[in-house]
């Protein structure tokens, strides 16, 4: 196997962090990016490897990202676009006028990818987007309510946000397959971890209950499907533009493969970037 240049974000716990440690013991040149100073660098010294500080709720943070990433690395074989947070149930904006669920889990990782997209070709290089199953259980997909103005509810919006990462999967897939860029999407699994820990959200039950969180995976097993995808060769080991769960194909929401939906958010989402 040959190594790869890999460059995960929400990298600094978690399954990001157990997935950057296994890809460096196979090999990998990883790149670990995170928002935590203190945690970001402990992973980053287990790898042996470079990181960067970034905060998805900051976009000038994520165009800051792609610059430095871009004048360090002349070859990115695989972006894992692994960070994510669930909210409170009281509905957040950033600083850029975003809801804050839509932002760090879709928008930022969208801007991040169109900003190394063009490496990303030269690479022949392939996108990973963490989901989750949340995309099913929550997720409705409103081109006209994008930043969760009707109805807010913390665990709808992550389920929106899980989903529209799926629908990014299938259009970026569509749109870079044929000349050598790929990408997938997949679902780690409920893993013992320090996510969802905002009040209101109904996944905090499950993820914050002490006696629960003891029977949940652990995050190496969590990070098994992105090691898989991002070790593999796509479209040989694998199908891309698809959705994964314990490294083999499922089916995600009823709207996944909805091409004309997947068009409009990709159209919607370049125009907010580009106010």
């Amino acid at each position: 196997m040959s190594p790869k240049t890999i460059v995960i974000t929400g990298a600094s716990d978690g399954i990001g962090a157990a997935a950057a440690r296994r890809l460096t013991e196979n090999g990998h040149h990883v790149v670990v990016v995170g928002r935590s100073p203190e945690k970001t660098a402990a992973v980053a010294k287990d790898t042996g490897g470079e990181y960067f500080l970034a905060d998805f709720a900051d976009l000038g943070s994520v165009r800051t990202l792609a610059s430095e990433l871009l004048q360090r690395y002349p070859r990115i074989d695989v972006l894992a676009n692994n960070a994510g947070a669930v909210f409170g149930n009281v509905r957040q904006v950033t600083g850029d006028g975003h809801e804050m669920t839509f932002q760090v889990n879709y928008l930022a990782p969208f801007l991040l990818t169109q900003l190394l997209t063009d490496r990303l070709l030269e690479s022949k290089g392939t996108v990973i987007n963490t989901s989750s199953m949340a995309n099913r259980l929550f997720g409705n997909v409103d081109l006209d309510d994008l930043e969760n103005e009707n109805g807010y509810n913390p665990s709808k919006a992550y389920g929106n946000a899980k989903l529209e990462q799926i629908l990014f999967t299938e259009e970026f897939d569509r749109r870079y397959r044929s000349h050598g860029a790929t990408s997938t999407a997949f679902h780690p699994g409920v893993i013992g971890s320090s996510f969802s820990s905002a009040e209101g959200s109904a996944m905090r039950a499950v993820y914050q209950s002490p006696l629960l969180r003891r029977l949940l995976p652990t995050p190496e097993k969590g990070a098994r499907t992105l090691v898989f995808l991002a070790e593999g060769t796509p479209g040989t080991d694998y199908p891309t533009g698809k959705y994964f769960v314990r490294s083999k194909v499922a089916k995600p929401n009823k709207q996944a493969g909805d091409a004309a939906l997947a068009l409009g958010l990709w159209n919607r989402s370049v125009a907010m970037l580009a106010k």
